[in-house]
């Protein structure tokens, strides 16, 4: 097999009916479908959290909600591949490929777009445009995918935002530990070495993705002293009950990787087969707060439509306020009061 997977190698896997076979082929023509053999192999049975996530559904047509850009990303594009949405960081899309093209992905309009990786014209315009602009301390490199991009191209990319005196900060954003962690190599890791400080924002949605071969591919990064967060997306049918959150938080902490955030999905055209409601979420952080180490429980966030930036959400321990006074509901339902400090006063 190639090493990516496409509609037309799906009608050879035993797994998939002819019926099944059918839709992919037909969502694909609107919504392009990647896939690599490693992921695709994860999957034990149509509909379970690995198929769902990877393989098209004819719901992502007959969605009538949702945006093709309900970020406004491309509003706050001030010079091309580079999106400067909050005040001291900027995104910067380093390429349009992928290893996989995720069914829930945000950027779904741009699947099917041909331009690939950012031109050495696009970049040193970016790098001019950070050069301006010192307000900016922190670049998440992303895409589509960064790690998908050959090795010497990469780091010419990274190398050209850690020369500007200003920038902090270098975070990579990347689902290549989870879908195809075999890109992960010694050679790799020496090179990311060498731009510290760098973080590395993974993906990883279910338990199931967790095998010895990603936990070696983050291990790999860990060890190369990159410090490595998971940012999940609560998918319906994949990861939406306390449960399989905590047995996914857990099994990331084993292997170096932070819970981050847990993000609420984005009103994307074609994705509303996949969301769940807020309370949904806010279970899901009251199931993890205080049951588990602090470390475990990412910050649970819903990106606004219309391109109004990440909330933060969280369950409401705080039940009342009055004269000075808090009362509080605890993760296990049981109210403490607490009295605010007042600074002493001077005698008259």
């Amino acid at each position: 097999m190639q090493n990516m997977c496409s509609q037309a190698a799906i009608a050879d896997i035993a797994l998939f009916t002819e019926q099944q076979s059918d839709v992919i082929e037909m969502v694909a023509r609107r919504y392009p479908m990647r896939v690599t053999p490693y992921y695709l192999g994860l999957i034990r049975e149509p509909g379970d959290p690995i198929y769902r996530q990877c393989i098209p559904a004819k719901e992502e047509l007959t969605d009538a909600s949702g945006q093709p850009d309900p970020l406004k990303e491309d509003d706050h594009s001030p010079v091309s591949r580079l999106h400067h949405r909050y005040p001291d960081r900027v995104l910067l899309v380093a390429t349009n490929n992928c290893a996989m093209y995720c069914r829930f992905c945000t950027r779904k309009r741009n699947i099917s777009d041909r331009t690939t990786a950012i031109t050495n014209e696009e970049l040193a315009m970016v790098v001019k445009y950070l050069h301006d602009h010192e307000e900016v301390h922190d670049v998440l490199i992303s895409g589509g995918d960064p790690l998908t991009l050959p090795l010497d191209r990469l780091e010419k990319i990274i190398g050209a935002v850690r020369s500007i005196p200003h920038i902090d900060i270098v975070r990579i954003g990347t689902r290549i530990p989870c879908v195809d962690p075999e890109r992960i190599t010694e050679e790799l890791c020496t090179m990311l070495k060498k731009y510290h400080p760098l973080y590395i924002n993974v993906q990883f949605n279910s338990p199931a993705e967790i095998t010895p071969r990603s936990q070696r591919a983050c291990s790999m990064l860990a060890d190369a002293g990159i410090q490595l967060g998971n940012q999940s997306v609560l998918l319906k049918g994949v990861n939406d009950s306390p449960e399989v959150m905590k047995e996914l938080v857990r099994k990331l902490l084993g292997m170096r990787v932070k819970p981050y955030y847990l993000f609420i999905p984005d009103m994307v055209k074609g994705t509303s087969h996949f969301r769940t409601s807020l309370e949904t979420g806010l279970q899901i952080i009251h199931s993890i707060q205080g049951w588990m180490s602090g470390m475990a429980t990412p910050q649970l966030v819903i990106d606004m439509e219309n391109g109004g930036g990440k909330v933060p959400l969280s369950p409401g321990y705080m039940i009342n306020k009055e004269d000075g006074k808090y009362t509080f509901r605890n993760f296990e339902n049981r109210i403490y009061e607490y009295t605010d400090f007042q600074p002493c006063r001077n005698p008259a």
